[in-house]
């Protein structure tokens, strides 16, 4: 992590980190860790806690949608965590708009379970980051244990999630390349400017902050 010596009161602003399964989002975040200042801080991906600590994974609808509530309602508190103690940027490793993409019924349906609107949840984060899904030629993996989808599964699920979030007025759609390093690049410069002036100007960015 970057020394930062802003000592300012922030006022949190969410950024979710998105993307298909094998997209690279654990291996962007890790150099986020790295890179950034205390001042953003990196939530765990809600689906993640749910099915790590052994919540039902299995096919039949009723089980998705339990799972898909359980992961809306842990996404919520986890962003309500991460606002504690005044962090620049609460970066989320997924949010809430994603679960709309794994709903196994229609997009109505999942508002109406989660007893809230698609309006009110984009209104929840200030940006959005897109990582797309490689295909099987640009190096689709499925080394995370958790990860359960094929290739092409994994780009339908891209593909929703792409959706979910297109009316998402700041969102950033960030492509697959033969170089994943470029595409982490991207993504970090993007984070970037998202930090607070204050916080810019301690890590040397030049890019104005907000």
């Amino acid at each position: 992590m970057a020394e930062c010596g802003c000592s300012r009161v922030h006022s949190p602003r969410r950024v979710v980190l998105t993307g298909g399964p094998g997209a690279g989002k654990t291996a962007v975040l890790e150099l986020v860790r790295r890179s950034l200042c205390r001042h953003v801080r990196i939530l765990p991906e809600s689906a993640s806690v749910v099915f790590g600590g052994g919540f039902p994974r299995e096919d039949h609808v009723e089980c998705q949608r339990a799972a898909q509530r359980a992961i809306f309602h842990v996404q919520r508190e986890l962003e309500a965590a991460g606002d504690a103690h005044a962090p620049a940027i609460v970066l989320c490793d997924r949010g809430t708009v994603d679960g709309l993409a794994y709903w196994p019924a229609e997009g109505d349906d999942f508002w109406n379970a989660t007893g809230t609107t698609i309006e009110a949840e984009l209104g929840r984060y200030e940006a959005v980051l897109h990582l797309r899904t490689p295909s099987a030629e640009q190096g689709y993996n499925h080394q995370n244990p958790l990860r359960t989808e094929s290739a092409l599964t994994a780009g339908e699920i891209d593909t929703r999630i792409l959706e979910a979030w297109q009316r998402h007025p700041r969102r950033h759609i960030i492509e697959s390349t033969g170089d994943f390093m470029e595409k982490a690049t991207t993504t970090l410069n993007l984070l970037r400017q998202e930090l607070p002036t204050c916080c810019a100007a301690h890590l040397g960015i030049t890019t104005p902050g907000r």
